[in-house]
């Protein structure tokens, strides 16, 4: 088992390293942390608690990864940090623990997380997802695989952002965004979908414009949002994008929607 440590770094004899794992100068790696094979600390790097970081992970300055949550409620229970495999963390990045009994807090895989990036405790972060410089995740934040949250944005807790959302920057975002959303604004407010973000991931002509035609009728005028709910779910039941946004609405949630400034609120 290969292993580059730097003579400066502290690395706790019970952490748990992989094969090929690099650990720069004037890093410290704690006793309950357990990092996969290939993962690159690479200077200044502070990965503490009951962290688990997956392979080939790699992480810039003065990142601090897994050190107590902020959460008041906190009272020294075990708390716990899961990172996935192939994320790029940027300098000064700070995730923090879970402190619910049975939770934690999750972050997937392929991730990018900028300068400055905050994930908070008890967030669950999907795959592929992109937060930009200085966004920030209040706690039991769910952020769906391939979203990408701009610059500066800041999410309430307990707010969900379905699977490839876009969020603008410096964006405040007090409510749900839809699967496929794109939001903006210092009160974010629906302003359609994430079409060139769908394009770029793939998605054909026929389901994009399933998305738009879906999308128009959930948010027109006509009727309530639970009867075009249900409208929708039955023009488009073999459409799963489309399914995905009605499923994601259909969950029980602590906030409400995102909606354009000319609809209400739900």
């Amino acid at each position: 088992m290969t292993q580059i440590i730097h003579p400066t770094a502290v690395v706790d004899p019970n952490a748990k390293l992989g094969n090929n794992v690099e650990i720069g100068p004037y890093c410290i790696v704690g006793p309950n942390v357990e990092l996969g094979h290939d993962v690159t600390l690479l200077s200044h790097v502070v990965v503490d608690g009951h962290t688990t970081i997956g392979d080939r992970t790699k992480i810039f300055p003065f990142a601090s990864i897994g050190h107590q949550t902020q959460d008041k409620k906190y009272k020294g229970e075990k708390a716990t940090l899961a990172i996935g495999s192939d994320n790029v963390i940027r300098e000064h990045v700070t995730m923090n623990p879970g402190v619910e009994k049975d939770g934690g807090t999750r972050v997937g895989s392929h991730g990018l997380f900028m300068v400055g990036c905050h994930i908070a405790h008890d967030c669950l972060v999907g795959d592929y997802v992109i937060l930009s410089n200085n966004a920030t995740l209040a706690g039991h934040v769910h952020v769906g695989d391939y979203a990408i949250l701009g610059g500066l944005t800041a999410v309430h807790q307990f707010v969900r952002i379905g699977s490839h959302a876009m969020v603008g920057g410096m964006s405040g975002v007090e409510h749900n965004v839809i699967p496929y959303g794109s939001v903006m604004g210092d009160r974010a407010r629906l302003c359609g979908l994430n079409i060139i973000g769908l394009k770029r991931r793939g998605f054909d002509r026929s389901t994009i414009h399933s998305l738009r035609s879906a999308y128009r009728l959930l948010f027109a005028q006509e009727g309530t949002m639970q009867e075009r709910i249900e409208d929708v779910a039955e023009l488009f039941r073999d459409a799963r994008p489309v399914m995905d946004i009605i499923d994601f609405i259909r969950i029980d949630s602590n906030r409400s929607f995102c909606q354009p400034r000319e609809v209400e609120s739900v």
